[in-house]
């Protein structure tokens, strides 16, 4: 199946509006389905899947088969798409969006259940090597959804250290993931 989507996404980089429609009725059901565990709202959902497959369609976002299988990458797009419309959403408010951990770990399939878990681990590790200030700024940005602007507001913190802190903190998160991933490479 996975290298029937790879072709599929090949064509629809091709503009094969049949092997969109494709793609389309393979994850139809169980992306909406996802994407409603994800946000707990039709609306969101709905959006969030529609513009996902028009993203496909003009090529925005590119799959690379030796980063991972097609669903996986479709299924993190499309999660990263609906946390964007919430935050979107939420930012003028003055409540955080929940964490959104347990929604993800509700994953309909098992191989899925088992990436992603592999992956909260390494993501878990990597935040552990944070300095606590550069930790506390990666979790209100990434995990309750604040703006940099809030976080400043909230912690008393001029906003370009904010910036600083976090710019700092995804630097060090990506060189420890990268460093596990080249370790767990060559085992």
């Amino acid at each position: 199946m996975q290298n029937k989507d790879a072709l599929l996404y090949e064509r629809v980089r091709g503009k094969e509006k049949a092997a969109l429609e494709e793609l389309y009725d393979r994850y139809e059901k169980i992306l909406y389905s996802f994407l409603m565990k994800v946000t707990g709202d039709q609306e969101i959902a709905e959006e969030a899947m529609q513009d996902v497959f028009i993203k496909l369609w003009q090529g925005n976002g590119i799959y690379d088969s030796t980063k991972g299988k097609f669903s996986s990458w479709l299924f993190t797009m499309a999660r990263n798409r609906a946390l964007d419309i919430i935050r979107k959403r939420t930012r003028n408010q003055s409540t955080p969006i929940e964490d959104v951990e347990p929604f993800l770990e509700s994953t309909d399939s098992t191989e899925g259940q088992t990436e992603w878990n592999e992956q909260r681990d390494e993501i878990r590790k990597a935040v552990s090597t944070l300095s606590d200030d550069q930790k506390k700024m990666v979790h209100y940005m990434y995990f309750k959804g604040y703006t940099q602007q809030k976080i400043a507001e909230m912690t008393g913190i001029p906003l370009g250290t904010v910036k600083g802190r976090l710019r700092l903190a995804l630097k060090k998160l990506k060189s420890t993931l990268i460093a596990d991933g080249e370790r767990r490479g060559s085992s």
